[in-house]
């Protein structure tokens, strides 16, 4: 029987549909179909119940699944603990991280990485909606906030700061305090996600952290998007500091309350790591992370 069959199979099962399936593979959708048909024909019973809007697994189908997931997880185990064994770190590593993280820190490093590693193939999926680990195959999830909860692992890459910014085009036009609750009489860029936009908390050491109303004609949903808006002077923005600091340096942008810690949510957020929980963990993995430790810590 055609491993690679039975694997096509625990996938459209996990993703939903033929097409889903298809894109992990980079197949197209009709040899999905074929294979998933030749492993009927094998095991002598339908697997799934088709029908032009979707497919439903039978009742064979599911106990079918039952038993043969674990068991597809455990033979590429086994395949990568064995590769571990005798070369340098190899195959298909799939990574997922919100869109202006890959573009502004992933991006410049890859070059290092992957000559480092030539054998190693990265498959990069960036993307501002939290992608489903499980369903996408996801060997990585760059994320940020509170630790994460669920069946996965979460390691911290580093501590998430904040810093509120203008351009000098900006002040020039407009008086700002060193005092963060000046705020409330400026249009500020905004980014329109609940919880993100109605107020800003800042805090100095050993002092109260108190909170300042924000307010402004301009939301954005795109993180350097966002750093491009503050630099062209259309007003103060709350940005992360990967996404700002290199602005800072060369001066197109200005941190303006550089005595006061910031954050649009909550103190003490961090950039996390999160992976499937597995007994064992890959050296393909293991050297990305390891890298990304090395690489990005300083810029996050």
């Amino acid at each position: 029987m055609n491993l690679y069959n039975i694997r096509l199979f625990v996938d459209v099962i996990q993703s939903g549909n033929f097409a889903s399936a298809a894109r992990l593979h980079n197949i197209d959708p009709s040899s999905v179909s074929r294979s998933i048909s030749n492993l009927e024909t094998d095991l002598g019973f339908r697997l799934f119940q088709r029908s032009t809007r979707r497919i439903v697994p039978t009742e064979a189908g599911s106990v079918y699944y039952e038993k043969v997931e674990k068991l597809v997880d455990s033979f590429d185990q086994a395949g990568e603990q064995a590769l571990d064994m005798i070369s340098q770190p190899k195959g298909v590593l799939r990574i997922t991280a919100c869109t202006s993280f890959g573009q502004r820190l992933l991006a410049p490093i890859l070059p290092k990485l992957m000559s480092r590693y030539p054998e190693l193939t990265i498959d990069l999926v960036l993307s501002d909606n939290q992608v489903n680990l499980i369903d996408e195959k996801i060997d990585l999830a760059i994320r940020f906030g509170e630790k994460p909860e669920g069946d996965f692992v979460a390691t911290e890459l580093t501590e998430r700061k904040f810093k509120i910014c203008a351009s000098p085009i900006y002040l020039e036009k407009n008086n700002l305090s060193n005092d963060p609750r000046c705020l409330e009489q400026h249009n500020c860029l905004l980014f329109p996600m609940y919880g993100y936009h109605s107020e800003w908390k800042f805090r100095q050491k050993g002092k109260p952290a108190f909170k300042v109303p924000v307010k402004g004609h301009l939301y954005v949903t795109h993180g350097m998007t966002m750093t491009a808006c503050a630099v062209s002077g259309l007003g103060p923005s709350m940005l992360p500091d990967w996404l700002c600091q290199e602005e800072i340096n060369t001066g197109t942008l200005v941190n303006l309350f550089p005595d006061y810690d910031c954050t649009p949510t909550k103190f003490n957020t961090s950039a996390w790591l999160i992976y499937p929980s597995r007994d064992y963990m890959s050296a393909k993995l293991r050297i990305f992370i390891d890298f990304l430790k090395e690489e990005v810590i300083d810029h996050v």
